[in-house]
């Protein structure tokens, strides 16, 4: 299975030392994901991330001491993070781990190592403001199943049920300029209901400012990517905006028409983000860019 992760390609691989391994097994798993990841690293996945046990459990600890001596981990996710504290002791415990390591080069020290919170609870989304304060915090995660669990909730198709949880933490995380916003997990993926399911999901997501899904399975990632990048009209139209506004710009206009509508400062950042984003997924903007270079201001 883990072999398998290697071919695939994604933003971020999570390797996963809590739900999925027995308390017996903890050991056992610790070992063998350490020696994985001191293979040579793939270029097909952008990010590899640990999921270690919850601070609560006792065992998140181990799991830093003996994953991290491998070199190849950009992240630790945290899960079950309900305080800024939960956060703060990983952070030590990883800062204090790569100042031993310093003189060893192998391990990238000098890299800026990510944190990324998992919010699981009620009390998770009333301590957001403070929880994205804490140093090398980058991302957050929503659990839903968990936060179900946590204030007795029955999960629906609509996922209404979450509407709340899910903009606080997307805003939050915007608030507080984390990079990444992931949304939450889509248990269906089999079949024709499956995949409209996952789709779904994706849209309303992405619509609430999530920048990203989690996915359990491999079949997931077409989807989630394809929903998560820009439409290639949007795309069109944000190149299109931004180039205008260079011209604009160049002739000292600070706001122009295009295709009959005005064009000011936010929709200009607006088109530019479009374009940063499909950029970051890999789509092809200098083609746009070439075919639509004499745009003009209107």
């Amino acid at each position: 299975m883990l072999d398998k992760s290697r071919s695939l390609l994604v933003d971020n691989v999570t390797y996963d030392l809590e739900d999925s391994v027995t308390p017996d097994r903890k050991v056992e798993a610790r070992n063998n994901l350490r020696q994985f990841l001191e293979k040579p690293r793939t270029p097909n996945i952008k990010e590899q991330a640990i999921r270690i046990n919850a601070v609560q459990t006792g065992l998140a600890m181990d799991d830093l001491t003996t994953v991290l001596q491998a070199p190849n981990i950009d992240a630790i996710v945290v899960p079950k993070v309900n305080t800024p504290s939960d956060l703060r002791f990983v952070n030590d415990v990883v800062q204090h781990i790569k100042a031993r390591q310093r003189d060893a080069p192998a391990h990238g020290q000098n890299k800026p190592f990510k944190l990324i919170a998992l919010i699981e609870s009620a009390k998770a989304i009333m301590s957001l403001a403070s929880i994205c304060k804490v140093p090398h915090l980058d991302g957050l995660i929503f659990a839903a199943e968990d936060f179900a669990l946590d204030l007795s909730l029955r999960r629906t198709p609509s996922l209404t049920e979450f509407l709340y949880a899910r903009s606080a933490i997307a805003t939050a995380a915007r608030a507080h300029s984390l990079s990444s916003t992931i949304d939450l997990v889509c248990t269906s993926f089999r079949g024709d209901e499956g995949r409209q399911a996952l789709e779904q999901e994706c849209i309303g997501g992405r619509d609430l400012g999530f920048n990203g899904k989690q996915c359990i399975h491999p079949d997931q990632v077409e989807t989630v990517q394809r929903v998560f990048a820009p439409d290639p009209k949007d795309l069109e139209w944000a190149v299109r905006v931004t180039i205008a506004d260079k011209k604009a710009s160049e002739q000292g206009r600070g706001a122009f028409t295009f295709q009959g509508k005005m064009i000011d400062a936010p929709v200009v950042g607006k088109a530019k983000a479009v374009v940063g984003r499909a950029e970051a997924c890999g789509l092809d903007v200098f083609t746009i860019e070439e075919k639509w270079k004499f745009q003009e201001p209107e």
